[in-house]
């Protein structure tokens, strides 16, 4: 299919909630920057939100060429996304960690079913969805390596956000 074709309504999908997802993203690290955005700590951070900035201008890019409508959630995601990451940096640097772990643990399952599921289609797709998951793949080490698995409550606070990560995937491609 041409890059500037209407989409199938599988990969209209696709295509919506992986902007969603890299827009929620940004929102997380722009909460936890405006808690930590001064601490020693803010650094990972700051060069992992800058990545995210770059995967959002490919996805709305994309969706812009391709005519995919966003997702109707993306006012809840603004705020949801902020204040995930404002409340996860205040319970300390561990804690946003924790939470990029949980996220990015999860976006890259994500991303590789949705490589497995395109399979030979939609090669700019592809190659854009296999970039994004290997930077987040990134991130989530940088992540455990910044000590997130020390966080407060590691366990229940990753087990809810990813919790949360799937079902914001589920309702973004669908509403």
């Amino acid at each position: 299919m041409p890059d500037n074709a209407t989409p199938s309504p599988r990969v209209a999908r696709m295509i919506r909630v992986d902007q969603a997802g890299e827009y929620g993203a940004a929102r997380i690290y722009a909460g936890q920057l405006a808690v930590l955005g001064r601490s020693a700590d803010a650094e990972t951070i700051r060069r992992m939100a800058e990545k995210e900035r770059e995967h959002l201008a490919d996805f709305d890019r994309v969706m812009t060429e391709r005519r995919v409508r966003p997702t109707a959630l993306a006012p809840v995601w603004h705020v949801a996304g902020f204040a995930l990451g404002a409340a996860t940096a205040l319970m300390g640097p561990k804690a946003a960690m924790a939470c990029t772990e949980a996220v990015e643990d999860v976006i890259v399952e994500h991303y590789a079913r949705q490589e497995a599921e395109l399979g030979g289609d939609e090669p700019e797709l592809k190659s854009l969805i296999a970039n994004a998951r290997q930077d987040e793949a990134h991130h989530a080490e940088e992540a455990v390596n910044a000590g997130s698995r020390e966080a407060p409550c590691h366990g229940p606070l990753t087990s809810a956000i990813r919790a949360g990560t799937r079902l914001a995937i589920w309702l973004s491609e669908r509403v």
